[in-house]
């Protein structure tokens, strides 16, 4: 495995068929905790400007559009319609618009892990590419489908990551300009850890009230 660190220059993010009509047939996540991941996958890509690739079925399909909530993210960033290859480096235009970004590392989820994910992570090994599967952002229709997947793009060659551990690889160091981004990231989707960070804030402005001098 390549230790190389992860950062947004030599990333792109590649984000397969979130959409509507799968949503409803998947079982191996709930599907709020699917989309907010998502969602915090594609404010990642974003916000810290990594490569990013987005795909999707052509709309006339039962599958239809992207998650509403993935296009207010992505605003008018380009979404590559494939009328057909489950492996999306055998459509022309993903596997162009993946070569355009300039990386070799690529960090994928999408839906379903069985299906798109898993034919598209094995056609970037087949191409070389460096490729980190983002465990947490994919959903299948069973946990047991889900998994099985996953070990399969692993045992060929696919490091597993979460999308928060792929943002605070991207961030680094909490002394970086990138803060309040991570911060912002953590408080509208990793619920638990800002509590706490909101419990030791809280715990400090104590501390600062009973040490001011009483008027």
């Amino acid at each position: 495995m390549n230790l190389e660190p992860l950062t947004p220059a030599n990333t792109t993010i590649v984000l397969i068929d979130f959409a509507v009509g799968f949503a409803n047939v998947l079982r191996s996540h709930d599907l709020p905790t699917h989309i907010g991941n998502v969602v915090g996958l594609a404010k990642t890509a974003t916000w810290f400007e990594t490569g990013l690739v987005v795909t999707n079925g052509l709309p006339s399909k039962p599958s239809g559009p992207l998650y509403p909530e993935l296009l207010d993210v992505i605003g008018d960033h380009p979404v590559v319609e494939r009328p057909g290859a489950i492996n999306g480096f055998l459509d022309e235009g993903f596997s162009s618009a993946v070569r355009a970004t300039g990386r070799r590392k690529l960090a994928v989820a999408g839906v379903s892990t069985e299906g798109c994910v898993l034919q598209t992570v094995l056609g970037a090994l087949r191409e070389g590419y460096e490729v980190y599967l983002v465990v947490d952002a994919c959903a299948s229709l069973t946990p047991e489908t889900h998994q099985v997947a996953v070990q399969r793009m692993v045992r060929a060659g696919a490091v597993p990551v979460t999308w928060f551990s792929l943002a605070g690889e991207f961030h680094a160091d909490h002394r970086n300009p990138t803060a309040p981004l991570y911060q912002r990231l953590m408080r509208e989707h990793i619920p638990t850890m800002a509590m706490g960070v909101n419990g030791f804030l809280a715990a400090q402005q104590q501390a600062r009230l009973a040490e001011s001098p009483a008027v």
